[in-house]
């Protein structure tokens, strides 16, 4: 059968779908004569009080549901993997700073879906380039209230943006956010820095005109590329030194002051990253403004270490008996780390050693824990005495199911070690695994058996 509309993947029991007789299989196609051409539909039509809602069952018979219900009762159904119907929009740019054109194979077959997909910025927060947009999908954005978005500008001069993107619609980024922000669609944007092409005057420029757009553009975030040892006939271009890093962190901080007297925010922050390549402090909370880019590494830092300082006050004096763990981390986290960890060794009775894992998969200026793989975590650990628990990042795994970037689960890196393993994703699940609290362990932490 030809996909008409979104395929029903689950029906919840008792629900108003399920009482009409709606099963797996069928395909809702239109309500209130509109089309559904994928969930954003779905769920900005299914919100009226009164429905007419057309399903296609799974045998080809077409039946029109007439419902009455409030406002806020859903439907009770679930779509499958093809939530956005048949439209789904790829990437047409070939952006010189590209990750994905410097991924080797052998990686999660997600990581190289190269989306740029508007719904997928609602949805998720990726961040899109507005390239592939047209009219109509800025309309549709605008009247069905699609916010915020999460736009990758780079920058905001027109010639260079289409350089950096190599595509000549990425010029029009101004017109596209003038129109956005005259609809009330909040925004918040990127600017991925390449030494020599976006920063220093160019990112001036970026931030003086989106601070322009404020309220409708939330947030700026100045990101360093990322670069892999797989450039071979890409684009030439570098990583950040430590100077350079310093003087993107001054003009970020001189830019804040700026838009703190026009707009009474911030506005632009800088990447975590920066701070730690300039090794620098990196700023209280409360210049994060309610740290609205942090899913883009920005404020993370902080926020760890505020936690530390609550749970370092909650310290005991020493275990009951010896225990040893093992933490690992990117090299660029274990400056971070360290006054942790020589506080937590001064705990009697506990032992906690410190790794920082070389990326070797992508490439030695990799150095983020986030882009680590099993293999190279394998091969820093070889040989080595863990201790009673080995502790990664949880920035290392996939949420849902604990996968490394190249495969295996946390469960195989345990049973290739020969030791329990477990992740914490902040400062205080990192001292309750180093303490070994049991309550807090159940259905976090990876048996060796």
């Amino acid at each position: 059968m030809i996909q008409k509309g979104l395929v029903v993947e689950k029906v919840s029991a008792g629900g108003i779908a399920h009482r009409l007789g709606v099963e797996p299989g069928d395909q809702v196609v239109e309500i209130n004569g509109q089309p559904v051409r994928d969930i954003i539909d779905y769920r900005f039509l299914s919100c009226a009080e009164k429905l007419n809602v057309l399903v296609v069952k799974a045998g080809g018979e077409s039946w029109l549901l007439d419902i009455e219900k409030e406002y806020e009762d859903d439907l009770g159904l679930t779509f499958g993997a093809r939530e956005l119907g048949r439209g789904f929009k790829r990437c047409r740019n070939k952006c010189v700073f590209c990750f994905l054109n410097q991924m080797p194979g052998g990686l999660r077959r997600s990581l190289y879906l190269n989306d740029d997909d508007y719904r997928l910025s609602f949805l998720h927060g990726n961040f899109i380039t507005l390239t592939n947009v047209r009219q109509e999908d800025l309309e549709r954005i605008a009247n069905q209230r699609l916010s915020p978005l999460y736009i990758s500008v780079h920058t905001t001069n027109p010639a260079l943006r289409e350089k950096m993107l190599n595509n000549r619609r990425a010029g029009k980024i101004m017109e596209q956010l003038r129109y956005l922000a005259g609809a009330g669609i909040k925004m918040h944007a990127q600017a991925v820095l390449c030494p020599g092409i976006n920063d220093g005057p160019e990112l001036a420029r970026t931030i003086d005109d989106l601070c322009g757009f404020w309220p409708a553009v939330r947030s700026l975030a100045a990101v360093p590329v990322g670069l892999t040892r797989y450039r071979d006939k890409l684009y030439p271009l570098r990583v950040y030194n430590q100077e350079e890093a310093r003087e993107i962190t001054g003009l970020v901080r001189k830019w804040q002051r700026v838009c703190r007297r026009r707009v009474n925010n911030p506005f632009v922050f800088a990447a975590d990253e920066f701070y730690l390549l300039a090794k620098e402090p990196v700023p209280p909370a409360k210049d994060y403004a309610g740290f609205p880019q942090l899913e883009n590494g920005v404020g993370l830092v902080r926020l760890f270490q505020d936690e530390w300082a609550a749970a370092a006050k909650k310290l005991p004096a020493g275990l009951k008996r010896p225990r040893k763990v093992t933490v690992v981390t990117g090299e660029l986290g274990m400056e971070i780390l360290k006054p942790v960890v020589r506080r937590l060794n001064e705990i009697e009775n506990l032992e906690v050693q410190l790794i920082g894992v070389t990326n070797r998969f992508f490439g030695e200026t990799v150095t983020v824990a986030g882009l680590l793989t099993a293999q190279d975590v394998l091969a820093a650990l070889a040989g080595r005495a863990l201790g009673d628990l080995l502790i990664v990042p949880a920035v290392m795994l996939r949420e849902k199911d604990d996968l490394f970037l190249d495969g295996p689960a946390l469960g195989e890196l345990a049973r290739r070690l020969g030791v329990p393993a477990a992740k914490a994703k902040g400062a205080q699940e990192l001292c309750r695994l180093s303490l070994g609290v049991e309550e807090f362990l159940i259905g976090n932490v990876y048996s060796r058996h």
